[in-house]
């Protein structure tokens, strides 16, 4: 995959939208639309379920140079070989750890990935060595219905106090795109306004092109 900091488009296979079309041909189609890094999110499947769809994504991301991002399941991650795994702050923080090293076992190269709510918790997350961090969700989404909209004003934080890369999530569409990128942010993550597209490809390259 390509470095973090070179990455823009950040797209998702979310079980919650694939509507019974296979993993793997959804993660195809964003590759081919220009994503940087793919994210598996499959919050009400097994472990065992994750695994296999994983396995079946991971060699369609490689051929594309596209990095795999895991969600909340940091063992999966570990034992396929993805580029990355994402986890909430009870994933982390909650669950006792303190810096994103102590998920990494000898000779790993597994980024971690943390989503954060509030400068708070992103200047915690920074102090902590996450990779990366997602700020979010920026609008009220369907993909995450109870989570209070934290609006354009911690994006123009991140844009002057985040250190390392940092991408906004949460109803982010060709819509709300410009306003995003107008509070200063250079990456995003897009869920639904991709996966509900006629065209996934169409639709990623059209977000690519915005983004510029």
């Amino acid at each position: 995959m390509k470095p973090l900091a070179d990455c823009q488009l950040y797209t998702f296979v979310d079980t919650a939208y694939l509507n019974g079309r296979a993993p793997e041909l959804i993660a195809q189609q964003l590759c081919d639309g220009g994503s940087d890094l793919i994210q598996l999110r499959a919050k009400n499947s097994s472990p065992e379920d994750i695994r296999a769809m994983a396995e079946k994504i991971l060699p369609v991301t490689r051929r594309a140079n596209v990095g795999l991002v895991i969600n909340d399941h940091l063992a999966i991650a570990q034992e396929l070989g993805a580029d990355i795994c994402h986890l909430g702050q009870e994933d982390f923080f909650d669950a006792g750890f303190k810096h994103v090293s102590e998920l990494r076992t000898q000779n790993s190269k597994l980024k971690i990935g943390l989503s954060t709510h509030a400068p708070e918790q992103a200047q915690r997350a920074l102090a902590a060595g996450a990779d990366y961090i997602a700020i979010g969700p920026i609008y009220a989404t369907g993909t995450k219905p109870t989570a209070k909209p934290v609006t354009l004003d911690y994006v123009r934080w991140a844009s002057t106090h985040a250190t390392v890369p940092w991408f906004a999530i949460g109803g982010v569409n060709l819509q709300t795109l410009d306003a995003v990128l107008a509070a200063g942010a250079t990456r995003i993550c897009v869920v639904s306004a991709i996966l509900n597209a006629p065209d996934i490809a169409k639709a990623c390259a059209e977000f690519r092109r915005r983004l510029g």
